[in-house]
């Protein structure tokens, strides 16, 4: 049984993030003008011994030699050493505590500095095989006492006099843990990479594992762990800001990412084995690409819109899509606000001329913004915000939208669009991109605006019907217009923008950057990213907008399986008879259904037969199962 397990665990860059010379060079030679060159000395030893190329016990001794170490430098790491455990260990902390008695913690290390994390694992002080350094009277190091683990092969030496019950299961990311299997002291190796990677040690492992998740994963201990993060692929296009990426890391996930958007062809290829994709809006996700995604679970939208997904059939397959649909809010009504001032005022054809050294001063045609009509179409988290920012400067607010919402401020709902452009000296368009909105502003729509009449679009290009839109600037109907986003716009900065609207005067176009600050970009990478996360680990689907959203804690003392299915008859009856077949005690279940879809949660005692989940992957209507601890 894997339970039965001996588990041997190198120290440096496997339970904690660092390597304990280097960490106590950084200590020792604060102030020093030669820190950085002792410093760079020592990692290139500790390489060159963690891949075998040269005896530990030698380079343990050549850099010590390099330190002028005290014991107060000890003190201070060893204090500082328990806070610095890898992730995943902490993550699995009942791990190393339930199985204290069946944990070993071999390193060419030093004992004073394990011994704080032992104890915060719960291994007892006498499963430690260390080194232990000799001081002077004074407290300085002196060096090292004698020890096996300084000899040739001396890890494995140590664990075989240990005679330790089996199977040993060795973790570690040096050459000398690779030698204790190789000696015959452990049974399986694992090199262990979530701190470094060194291909040679990789290369003799019986297998890689990035996390201690994954390392419990390969043991046979997945019927009470949940899938390992660090062996699930995420995906992120067009350049996803890198708050995400760090957020998303952080939590133990495998992330790539790439600068542009993919075509449908590339991404149906990219897609396979990926279980999480991350887009903006150029990046189409189709049934197509769907199809080929043999592992997808969740799509995060990064930005606020979702029509850029087919979310009937990420639904159809039990694919979770989310978006961040207030995160940018703020940056495209600054944008809107300061795009109706230069159109007022004829900024851009004003300022075009004086690069071309051309003087034009003249109050003609020149409007303030104060006492203007604003007509918003779109109410929702952008009309509404446009709306008070509007009226604080001075402009009367009339809105249409197609779903009751509150008027904010002195803003006046509209019962149509006709009597909305009718009454608007500037329209602003804040609609969301289905279908049904193509060519929402036309010929015939431009025609009812009034002469001269400001046009701003920020909200999808396929709203406003361009050509149109040129011929009514061109014929004088309409006196400006702001365009940020267009019907068909390039995949990439490489690739080149036409549109018929280049070139008309008092015509300002932006290539689509509504939502491109700073602020924003950030704030949708934290926001999309914590919406992953609370699926992923947890089962949320609070935001999810293609799925039942069902707002869930963290797991706690149970195991919890997630059931995605069609809505229709039977399905959690069935699932709880193939539950209660399986012995599994319930201690909490949730269930939610939208039109399409059902969402089942249940938590159960953590003590069953993994075997006993497959019964429940075959319920009829069943989508996507997966479980978490």
């Amino acid at each position: 049984m894997a339970d039965a397990a001996t588990y041997v665990f190198d120290f440096d860059s496997t339970l904690v993030d660092f390597e304990t010379l280097e960490a106590l060079a950084d200590i020792a030679l604060e102030g020093s003008s030669e820190a950085e060159a002792v410093r760079a000395r020592i990692a290139r030893l500790t390489d060159r011994a963690m891949t075998g190329d040269i005896p530990f016990g030698e380079a343990l001794t050549r850099r010590l030699a390099l330190l002028p170490l005290t014991h107060a430098h000890l003190e201070r790491l060893a204090a500082e050493a328990e806070p610095r455990l890898t992730a995943s260990v902490r993550r699995n902390l009942p791990f190393f505590r339930e199985r204290a008695g069946r944990v070993v913690i071999v390193s060419g290390g030093f004992r004073e500095i394990i011994a704080p994390v032992a104890q915060a694992l719960g291994v007892p002080a006498d499963r430690i095989i260390a080194n232990d350094l000799t001081l002077d009277a004074d407290g300085h190091v002196t060096g090292v006492a004698d020890s096996p683990l300084l000899e040739p092969l001396g890890k494995a030496a140590a664990l075989k006099a240990l005679n330790l019950p089996g199977p040993v299961v060795m973790v570690g990311d040096g050459w000398t843990d690779a030698e204790v299997k190789a000696e015959g002291a452990a049974d399986r190796f694992y090199a262990f990479t979530e701190v470094v990677r060194r291909e040679r040690v990789v290369a003799a492992a019986d297998a890689e594992v990035r996390s201690v998740d994954e390392l419990l994963h390969l043991e046979g201990l997945a019927g009470r762990w949940s899938y390992p993060r660090s062996r699930m692929r995420m995906l992120l296009l067009e350049n996803v800001h890198p708050a995400a990426v760090e957020r998303l890391q952080a939590a133990g996930y495998r992330v790539e990412t790439a600068k542009g958007a993919l075509s449908e062809d590339a991404l149906v290829e990219r897609i396979k084995g990926v279980h999480v994709l991350g887009v903006r809006s150029k990046s189409q996700v189709s049934a197509r690409v769907l199809d080929a995604a043999d592992k997808l679970m969740a799509v995060a939208a990064f930005c606020i819109g979702t029509n850029q997904i087919d979310l009937d059939a990420a639904a159809e397959r039990g694919v979770a899509v989310f978006n961040a649909p207030y995160s940018n809010t703020r940056s495209v009504v600054e944008l809107a606000v300061g795009l109706t001032i230069a159109l007022l005022r004829d900024v851009a054809d004003k300022s075009a001329a004086m690069h071309r050294g051309e003087w034009n001063k003249s109050a003609a045609g020149a409007r303030e913004l104060r006492g203007k009509t604003l007509g918003i179409v779109g109410y929702g988290a952008i009309g509404s915000q446009l709306s008070v920012l509007a009226e604080a400067l001075g402009m009367r607010v009339i809105f249409h939208d197609l779903t009751e919402r509150l008027a904010l401020g002195n803003a006046r709902p509209m019962p149509s669009l006709e009597a909305l452009l009718a009454e608007s000296d500037v329209v602003s368009l804040h609609v969301d991109g289905r279908t049904a909105n193509t060519a929402l502003i036309g010929a015939s729509e431009l025609s009812r605006m009034k002469p001269g009449a400001l046009l701003l679009n920020l909200s999808r290009g396929h709203v406003v019907d361009v050509g149109a839109l040129a011929q009514a600037l061109g014929s004088g109907r309409i006196g400006g217009a702001a365009i940020d986003v267009f019907p068909d716009e390039p995949a990439t900065n490489a690739d080149p923008f036409d549109s018929p609207l280049r070139g008309l005067p008092n015509v300002i176009l932006t290539p689509h950057i509504g939502g491109s600050t700073e602020e924003a970009q950030e704030a949708i990478a934290e926001f999309a990213a914590e919406r992953l996360l609370a699926y992923l680990n947890r089962g949320d689907t609070t935001f999810c907008v293609n799925l039942p959203n069902v707002q869930l804690a963290e797991v706690s003392g149970a195991h919890r399986i997630l059931h995605i299915h069609r809505n229709q008859p039977g399905v959690l009856a069935e699932l709880n008879r193939a539950l209660a077949a399986a012995g599994l005690n319930i201690l909490g279940q949730h269930l939610k259904t939208d039109e399409r879809t059902g969402y089942v949660i249940t938590d159960v005692d953590r003590d069953y037969d993994p075997a006993a989940l497959k019964a429940l992957r075959s319920v009829a209507g069943t989508l996507r199962f997966r479980t978490l601890h």
